[in-house]
């Protein structure tokens, strides 16, 4: 079958990249040998790929392309984070972000021109919302990721670990992000262990008992509140998934894997949502799910009205946590001189959402205890 546009590779997972080449008439074995070539050593162009007969390399070069998105711009930060701009169509650019720590390399990787959701202490809802990436915008992160740090991931993984956590709600974009974390644990592209990806979500509960389906990477939770009241002006999803049905969709997610654990964020905003009193909601509602809490100092962008937490209410919150028997850190604030921090990716998007122009008229939001 020939068609006029070439198709990117990068969209495919194993099964579809199998389905493919059989349309082409072609064994379906090739396409794990392309997917090698693709991921394992970095190549996009065809003609490289040798174990490739020359007439299967010609047909590749008509029908198909390994286009990921180009990078813009690159910043490094004093601590080593490294944050990428990355041009995704004509109007939009994403922000993808390295995390090295001396025991793994973390890749935050965006999943939204944007965000769907309208959390009000995150400088990506800000931005309003354009469309969802691609699976080839989604794993060319990665891939453009190990090709900036010069690493190819068989034989110098630089990049252990894989989070959901950059622009954009995950969930909203299902079919796209899970062919992506396809690749990403895939023996024949990345590899990772499904343990070392993780996807974040606001709460999306259908689509968290979809995935359970399909999926079984790790999940974090975005809280930031132990009750409703407070939820549903930080993450206003909440007012359709409340927290009942949230947590019991956690539980479902992890049913029958007695050493799995879920992981909650929690930004910790001053007067808003860091009070001794807050803390020991958070233990009552986590009480009885395998949880370990996520605490994240709030990270300042332009507009916002919000302060972070004084380190010594951040360490009582977090003490209370502890003696309660929760597995509590606090997140160290990474990247922070280059807008690389949790929170602070930004992109550039040409909002279709309108949403920038309703947040000049709304007031802050004031504390609930």
């Amino acid at each position: 079958m020939i068609t006029d546009k070439k198709v990117n590779l990068l969209d495919f997972d194993l099964p579809a990249l199998q389905d493919w080449f059989s349309e082409q008439d072609e064994k379906p074995f090739r396409a794990t040998q392309v997917m090698k070539w693709i991921y394992q050593f970095g190549v996009d162009d065809f003609e490289a790929m040798s174990n490739l007969s020359k007439a299967l390399r010609e047909k590749l070069e008509r029908l198909a392309e390994i286009r990921a998105p180009e990078i813009v711009s690159e910043q490094r930060a004093s601590d080593g984070v490294v944050k990428w701009l990355l041009q995704v169509d004509g109007g939009n650019c994403v922000e993808t972000v390295y995390i090295p720590e001396d025991d793994r390399g973390t890749l935050c990787v965006s999943s939204q021109v944007g965000c769907a959701l309208d959390c009000s202490f995150c400088s990506t809802a800000q931005q309003g919302f354009n469309r969802n990436l691609s699976a080839a915008e989604i794993i060319g992160q990665l891939w453009r990721a190990n090709q900036a740090l010069q690493c190819l991931p068989r034989e110098q993984r630089v990049i252990s670990n894989v989070v959901m956590m950059g622009m954009g709600e995950p969930l909203l974009n299902f079919d796209n992000v899970v062919t992506a974390m396809n690749l990403m644990i895939e023996d024949n592209a990345y590899g990772l262990s499904k343990r070392r990806v993780t996807l974040s979500t606001s709460g999306i509960v259908p689509a968290l008992d979809r995935l359970k389906a399909v999926s079984d990477v790790s999940l974090a939770v975005s809280l930031h509140a132990a009750d409703d009241a407070l939820r549903d002006q930080l993450v206003p999803i909440n007012r359709k998934y409340p927290l009942k049905e949230l947590l019991a969709a956690c539980l479902r997610y992890i049913e029958g894997e007695s050493k799995r654990k879920i992981t909650f964020e929690y930004v910790m905003l001053a007067g808003i949502n860091d009070s001794p009193a807050q803390a020991r909601a958070l233990v009552k509602l986590l009480k009885g799910i395998p949880a370990k809490v996520n605490l994240i100092p709030f990270n300042p962008f332009p507009g916002s009205d919000y302060k972070v937490s004084k380190p010594e209410v951040i360490n009582r919150f977090r003490d209370i946590l502890i003696k309660s028997g929760l597995i509590t850190i606090t997140r160290k604030t990474r990247g922070e001189d280059i807008d690389a921090a949790c929170g602070q990716l930004a992109g550039k998007v040409v909002d279709r959402s309108k949403r920038k122009l309703k947040h000049l008229k709304e007031a802050p939001i004031t504390r609930v205890i």
